[in-house]
């Protein structure tokens, strides 16, 4: 049951990350566009992730706002690594296969992996109480 929940929540949440991506793309195209759009996509996908995690896969109810922070702060953390799995595919799927949307399949295969990785260390690290 936590598998598929966690499974549909790590699809829904790389939509939202390729949906910011591609509206990042739609309204600036210059210098830098593909850092740009991979920096606010990976943001809305991390907060939409850290709160149906933090809710429906780990049940953990903070105490406060403080313990929130804290845990996303650790949570974001944890991404860190997974996140430069989840960019390395993308720029390294755009930079291959010189193909414009090759990067969007990159995306779906690093995030994919790194989502993978990242719920283990969630699990072992930030949701351990």
């Amino acid at each position: 049951m936590i598998a598929s929940k966690y499974i549909i929540f790590a699809i829904f949440s790389t939509i939202i990350n390729l949906f910011f991506q591609y509206i990042s793309f739609a309204i600036y195209s210059g210098f830098l566009s593909l850092y740009i759009a991979m920096f606010l996509g990976t943001f809305a996908g991390l907060l939409s992730k850290y709160i149906l995690d933090k809710r429906y896969i780990f049940y953990h109810k903070p105490k406060n706002k403080k313990d929130d922070g804290k845990k996303f702060v650790l949570y974001s953390l944890m991404g860190v690594c997974t996140t430069f799995i989840f960019w390395g595919f993308e720029m390294g799927f755009y930079i291959v296969f010189k193909y414009e949307n090759a990067k969007y399949f990159g995306a779906v295969l690093g995030l994919s992996i790194g989502y993978m990785i990242k719920y283990f260390l969630d699990k072992k690290f930030v949701f351990k109480d």
